[in-house]
């Protein structure tokens, strides 16, 4: 049996994350719900403390009650891409990872195998040179008006959450999902706000370490015709290059 300071902050944990035990049960690996291992009924197991270590940078010490820092490195996250793609002549290119490959994302961001199944192309516009872009579709309707369902936007990585600004909008990856939002860095909180701009979605707090990578949002693609193949879209990007150069020259997103 654990002891009661140990359960005392896998429960706190828990609660703090905002998971309902069959929520976060799912999420560490445990089956059906983690209230056994609340109630000191089920031992926690090693694989499940490296969940909560790989996930939350949550401190083993700090479980088991030998430290008082509940989290590693927290003050080192790091959001750059986790892989950089590159084209043939090992230049920058941009991978457009839509709707469906969006799912998939988070579980494959450091396996550069996966990103080849993914259509890329190279942007010939000075703005777009000299920095990481990747191509996001949007899902979901919690950026309307600004973006609808089944738009691109062109984002641009970011290499620590300090560069991030409250006036514009960021792709962010999170351990289980992909999503576009603005985010908002209140004053004496170490939390990060996510806001939609449809107000029927309430804004939300995570935690900084829950974020893998973070993207910029610089444009926005909108296509009249149904892109339904890799050919298609890529077709279409080229026809929509001079309506991009004349938004990136007006400095519109």
């Amino acid at each position: 049996m654990e002891n009661e300071l140990t359960l005392k902050r896998f429960v706190e944990l828990r609660r703090d994350l905002g998971y309902t035990q069959a929520e976060f049960a799912a999420m560490i690996g445990v089956k059906n719900t983690t209230a056994d291992i609340e109630r000191g009924r089920t031992k926690l197991s090693g694989k499940v403390v490296a969940e909560l270590l790989r996930q939350f940078k949550i401190n083993p010490l700090w479980l088991y009650g030998d430290s008082e820092n509940k989290h590693l490195d927290t003050n080192k996250v790091s959001v750059i891409p986790k892989v950089v793609t590159v084209d043939n002549s090992e230049q920058d290119n941009m991978v457009l990872v839509n709707a469906k490959a969006a799912a998939g994302y988070p579980q494959n961001i450091q396996d550069t195998s996966w990103y080849q199944q993914l259509p890329a192309f190279d942007l010939p516009i000075p703005e777009f040179r000299n920095a990481t872009y990747r191509g996001f579709q949007v899902e979901g309707d919690s950026m309307l008006p600004n973006l609808r369902p089944g738009e691109w936007v062109l984002a641009k990585a970011i290499e620590h959450i300090d560069y991030i600004s409250a006036n514009k909008m960021y792709v962010v990856v999170l351990h289980d999902s992909v999503m576009v939002k603005k985010i908002e860095k209140r004053p004496n909180s170490n939390n990060i706000t996510l806001i939609s701009l449809n107000e029927a979605y309430p804004p939300y707090e995570i935690k900084p370490f829950q974020i893998q990578e973070i993207w910029e949002v610089s444009s926005k693609l909108t296509f009249n015709v149904d892109a339904t193949t890799d050919r298609g879209l890529l077709r279409q990007l080229q026809e929509s290059m001079e309506e991009l150069k004349r938004q990136v020259g007006q400095g519109t997103t």
